[in-house]
């Protein structure tokens, strides 16, 4: 396997950590920020109860506190969670926090995503296929809500696009992977590969709009008043996670099959994985030497299978006897 030195992943942690002297302290902040997150939990917070956002901060905490404890030989491993997770509450944690203080109000929840980077690009794009809607404030809910009439139904129907069917967390686990895959797997960000992240961010915010749009074009042309918008329901328990299964699973094996057309950290990785250490094998029936099978090795170093030493008696290579024989000095070492 190839240096993990050599990868972006290192460098901007190296860079992060001043070139690795603030890796000793991973633990101790591992332990501030579970610390922190409970407390604010405990006293800021709406409920205790730990939220999905807490569950991503505790788990980056957790890497900080492992991250000294893997082995070397697993550095691009180590370098990609740990970056995951950095950019993962970079994504999900750290706006919720801004936006938390910049409107003055702890209980700011995630729905502000929807607001801003979801509900509207998705009224728009209806509205461009001619499904007249209306975006709205809904009361009792931080969310927007979607107001439209079903073709076939009569009644207007309204959608509230909570951070649950939001997409953000589908989103955000995809982007951030992406990058870490990025960073950990190539030397220097070329041209191709910045057009490669912007073309994979932007897709996968795009499929994240078409999935809400998909949502309610089923409802608006299928449901009736004997489906009561089980339609749509279906659609949003289901469709969205096969669009993002189906957009995740393209992608990356267009990125893994296509893509890497310059030396790159993960070209040097299959060469080392091409490369096998020698066999050892036994010097006399020139077999691969099994656990199955007794063998032993001589003091000149060469190996061979007991029973084949018995019948030589002698090591060809040096001529010794072998101890496994009566009257025979001893010359050999069990595996």
């Amino acid at each position: 396997m190839a240096d993990a030195s050599e990868s972006l992943a290192s460098r901007v942690l190296g860079w992060l950590t001043f070139e690795g002297r603030l890796v000793n302290l991973f633990p101790a902040l591992g332990v501030g920020i579970i610390i922190a997150d409970l407390v604010y939990n405990w006293t800021a917070s709406a409920t205790p109860a730990l939220q999905t956002e807490d569950t991503i901060v505790l788990l980056g905490a957790g890497c900080l506190l492992g991250y000294g404890f893997v082995p070397d030989r697993f550095a691009r491993e180590r370098d990609f969670v740990l970056l995951f997770f950095i950019l993962l509450n970079a994504i999900l944690v750290v706006p919720l926090l801004i936006a938390r203080v910049y409107y003055a109000d702890l209980e700011k929840s995630v729905d502000v995503y929807s607001w801003i980077a979801l509900a509207p690009q998705t009224s728009a794009l209806l509205t461009l296929l001619g499904v007249s809607n209306q975006l709205h404030a809904v009361a009792g809910s931080t969310a927007p809500g979607l107001t439209f009439t079903p073709e076939h139904l009569g009644v207007q129907v309204t959608i509230v696009i909570t951070t649950a069917c939001s997409g953000i967390y589908s989103f955000g686990i995809f982007a951030s992977a992406f990058v870490a895959f990025i960073l950990t797997e190539y030397k220097k960000l070329s041209r191709r590969i910045w057009l490669l992240l912007a073309l994979g961010l932007l897709t996968a915010y795009i499929a994240n709009v078409l999935r809400m749009v998909i949502i309610v074009l089923v409802g608006y042309y299928t449901d009736t008043a004997e489906t009561d918008l089980q339609n749509l329901l279906i659609a949003h328990s289901y469709a969205g996670w096969l669009i993002f299964l189906g957009w995740i699973a393209l992608f990356w094996g267009v990125i893994l099959r296509f893509v890497p057309g310059e030396p790159g950290v993960r070209e040097r990785n299959r060469a080392a994985v091409g490369r096998k250490q020698p066999e050892t094998r036994c010097a006399i029936c020139d077999t691969v030497l099994s656990p199955l099978i007794p063998a032993t090795r001589c003091a000149c170093g060469q190996y061979y299978h007991k029973i084949c030493l018995v019948e030589e008696e002698r090591c060809p290579s040096c001529g010794h006897l072998s101890r496994l024989n009566p009257g025979g000095s001893p010359m050999t070492a069990e595996l």
